[in-house]
């Protein structure tokens, strides 16, 4: 009996480290086939004769998708299952971007665009709802501010990937096929090693404190109360904000250190992946302190955290419109202190308030409001960038004033927490 005592935690601990592992490599695995896009889209644009409009309705498009991929996950991944639903996402992805590679024209462009936003949209929740199956509160923090860097680092090789065919081949069609082909490396492993929940590989549920026992094909009522309803639209609404600024930096920063600072298309891909180096260290920050200091309670750091990304935009507002340096100093800021609320708002908090059971559901209708954001900004950005004529400060001012907004959104949440409303 001993014996076996001894061995559980060790078998649960090696199934926690694989299922860490291979959701890591999936969503990280996403972006090879999201970012390309945005690497290429300055060199796509000049050789299909795409101008600035149609670019912005193009990247709409793909987001519109996203969004929906989003909403809809809260619904046919309590069908299928985190594992199947994360398996459809990704093998989606890698026939839309073959599709991409052979499109030559703004209709098929649009179509696999808004298929493969369809498809990335899937993979956010299906993670998240297998992790929740494996890990108790308080782990959550620690694990998924570790976890959480597989959106740093995938975007950050992605984009450098992306940057690298386009030197190597001259030809922005090898940024889509070569991201076909890492991801599809990537399902394979996920088919093999994904071990889904505990109980499909043996072992006991793992239980949240008092939650009821989680069943495996999620068919169970979600149990919310509207405190808990409450919270996490408005927790979407804060990520809507996040994920406005988040997108509009990796959509058009390549595209403006182009146009704007004069950079070659491989070179304004490699520095803008500045923002993710630097968001990558927030995460892991964020993760720790929550879990370390604030014991699980994350609200007040995602508050101080919002409040200095908004005074890192304005600081290239004010300072990083025309110089490169100020622009590139205030965009590493911005993402170390975006990317630790992102992750906690639309990881673990979806599964600290949601619950275990209700992780997928909680972290689909957050990151589904989220990705209203990213729509909206593509149409902006590029109405204002053709009205002004390339001046980047009206575009700058509209960053700070929403990220602004976020801050005084996460007040109003932090108030709640403080007032036991929300268990966040």
């Amino acid at each position: 009996m001993t014996a076996i005592a001894q061995a559980k935690p060790v078998t649960y601990r090696r199934w926690q480290v694989q299922i860490l592992l291979t959701t890591w490599l999936a969503y990280a695995g996403y972006y090879f086939c999201r970012m390309n896009f945005y690497a290429v889209k300055k060199d796509l644009g000049q050789e299909l004769g795409f101008d600035t409009s149609a670019l912005g309705h193009l990247g709409t498009v793909y987001l519109a998708g996203y969004m929906l991929g989003q909403f809809s996950s809260a619904t046919f991944g309590r069908l299928l299952g985190p594992k199947r639903l994360l398996l459809v996402g990704t093998g989606l992805s890698v026939l839309c971007n073959v599709g991409l590679g052979l499109a030559d024209g703004f209709w098929t462009f649009a179509i696999f665009l808004g298929l493969n936003g369809l498809a990335q949209g899937t993979g956010w929740p299906s993670c998240i709802g297998s992790l929740g199956y494996w890990f108790k509160r308080d782990q959550r923090g620690s694990v998924l501010g570790v976890w959480s860097t597989c959106y740093l680092a995938g975007p950050f090789l992605a984009t450098n990937f992306a940057g690298l065919m386009l030197q190597l081949f001259l030809d922005f069609r090898a940024a889509f096929f070569g991201a076909a082909a890492v991801l599809l490396l990537i399902w394979i492993a996920v088919l093999i090693f994904h071990p889904d929940t505990p109980e499909k590989v043996g072992l006991e549920p793992v239980r949240d404190g008092q939650e009821p026992e989680v069943a495996p094909d999620g068919n169970q009522k979600l149990g919310w109360s509207g405190q808990v309803v409450a919270t996490i639209l408005m927790m979407g609404c804060i990520y809507f904000c996040i994920k406005f600024v988040r997108y509009l930096l990796f959509s058009w920063t390549p595209f403006f250190l182009g146009n704007n600072f004069g950079l070659e298309g491989p070179d304004a891909a490699y520095l803008s992946s500045v923002f993710y180096a630097c968001g990558f260290a927030g995460v892991l920050f964020a993760g720790f302190v929550t879990d370390r200091v604030f014991k699980g309670k994350r609200a007040f750091l995602c508050l101080l955290m919002l409040g200095m990304m908004a005074l890192s935009l304005l600081l290239m507002a004010t300072l990083g419109s025309t110089r490169l340096l100020f622009f590139t100093i205030s965009m590493g800021l911005c993402g170390f202190m975006l990317y630790g609320p992102d992750s906690v708002l639309s990881g673990v908090g979806a599964i600290d308030v949601g619950s275990q059971r209700g992780a997928l559901v909680a972290a689909g209708i957050i990151n589904g409001m989220g990705s209203a954001g990213p729509v909206f900004q593509e149409q902006l950005v590029a109405w204002l960038y053709q009205r002004t004529k390339g001046d980047l400060t009206p575009i700058l001012v509209l960053l700070f004033s929403v990220a602004a907004a976020g801050a005084v959104l996460m007040f109003l949440l932090w108030l709640r927490s403080r007032r036991g409303k929300s268990n966040l």
